[in-house]
Order: C-alpha cells, then structure tokens, then sequence
C-alpha cells in the first residue's frame, strides 16, 4: 500500500499532467487562431488587390455594332468602325445657312447610331447637303442627310435602331428617319421642333438640342411648299447644311 506521501507525490505528478494537456491544448487553440486570422488577412488583401485593380482597370466587352451594305451611297463613305466606346460622350453641331443647332448626342443608348452619324459626319457626307423636308402640321420636324436632296438618298448601309422603349419625340429631340420598316436607318435624321406626340416609337432618338431651337422655329415660320406625299415638302426657305461638326470626350 502506498504511503501518503507516495500518494502525495502521485497526486501531484498528476495535477503536473494535467496542467501540460491544458497548456498543449492552449497552444494548439492559439495556433489554430492564429492560422484562421492569418488566412482572412490574405483573402481580404487579395479582395483589396483586386478591388484596387478594379479602380484603376476595368476591363470590359467590347460593344459591336453591325452596318449591312445596302443600295447605293448618295455619297461614297467607309463604313463606320464596329467597336464603339460606350464611355464616350459626344456632342454635335450643324451648322447650317439658318444658324447653328447644338446637340448632346446619346451615346449610351444609342451607341450604334450616334457612332454611325459621327462617322458620316468625319467623312464629310453631310457637308452641302440641303434639308429636303419641313412638316408644319401634325407633326413638326425638320428632315435632312439626304446629299441628294430627294429624301430617298442614303450611306449605302443600314442598321439597326435603338431606344425605342418608351421613345417620345419632344421639342429638341434628334432622331433617325427611315423607310418605314424596322432596321432601316441610314444617314437621314430629323429634328423636332415642337412637341409630336403622335409619333409612334419607331425612330431611333439619339440627341437632344441644346441650343438652336429657335433656328429650327424660325425655318418652320416660313413653312412649307406641300409637296412631300408623306406630309410637308420642302421649306419655303432653302435650308442648307454646311457642315455637321462632332466633338468626343
């Protein structure tokens, strides 16, 4: 039988043992707690990283637009480049025999449009070229990007049109003319110089008149000869483009 102070000594070794599990299973704790936080810190300095990336470079897809071929250029032109840069902003001027009308283009929503009406615009198509239709009632624009002075004069491509959700031809708005089917749009546009609303949402709006309202007020003043079977004719007053000038920013 052991002594007590056998027992004593085996008491103690025992408390011994059991102080180094806990330390043992302290320092495992720790470490274990030291590993998960070291783990957080590189997942949040790698979001950081890429987050910092992200600020300085953002790639993106870029946007393609589609110009088809089709009949014969009133004027010869290239066809527009395909990729836009939806980041841009474009503003126009039409400077024309009456005054000139200032324009914010809307390039982020109708980026193919306002791509291909600064393309014709570089390349000269629109320079001397007459507006061959003024309507004066029912519906109140101005027609013109036609070189031919017919109405039925065009880039020798089309495309599609867009905004056309929710469209609304206010005074000011610019928006493509077309044949009258769907994805017809070449290089002839219209400026609206009066609230119409009976317009349906079937022509591509693409900028907003920033100045030069009351030039396109004073041509419709002077009215029109009713000659166009689709209403209107041609102004009273010739109204000539001299050139349309583009700026990009």
């Amino acid at each position: 039988m052991a002594t007590k102070k056998e027992r004593q000594r085996q008491l103690a070794r025992d408390a011994y043992a059991r102080r180094q599990v806990r330390q043992a299973q302290r320092v495992r704790r720790t470490r274990r707690l030291w590993a998960t936080a070291i783990a957080v810190v590189l997942v949040l300095g790698a979001g950081t990283g890429v987050a910092a990336a992200a600020g300085t470079f953002t790639p993106s897809k870029p946007f393609t637009c589609t110009y088809t071929r089709s009949g014969t250029a009133a004027r010869k032109v290239s066809l527009p480049p395909t990729q836009v840069d939806l980041s841009a902003t474009y503003t126009a001027k039409i400077i024309t025999n009456r005054g000139t009308i200032a324009i914010d283009l809307n390039n982020s929503k109708a980026a193919c449009t306002v791509n291909s009406f600064a393309s014709l615009a570089d390349q000269g198509f629109y320079n001397n070229t007459p507006c061959p239709r003024l309507d004066t009632t029912g519906i109140y624009i101005l027609q013109c990007g036609d070189p031919t002075g017919t109405g039925s004069g065009g880039p020798g491509y089309e495309f599609g049109s867009e905004n056309l959700k929710g469209a609304k031809y206010l005074a000011g708005t610019l928006a493509m003319a077309n044949s009258g089917t769907a994805d017809s749009n070449g290089s002839q546009f219209f400026l609206v110089y009066k609230n119409t609303p009976e317009l349906p949402a079937s022509y591509t709006p693409f900028g907003t008149v920033t100045s030069g309202l009351n030039v396109l007020k004073a041509i419709a003043a002077k009215g029109d000869n009713n000659s166009n079977p689709a209403g209107g004719g041609k102004p009273n007053e010739k109204v000539q483009i001299e050139r349309v000038t583009i700026s990009k920013t």
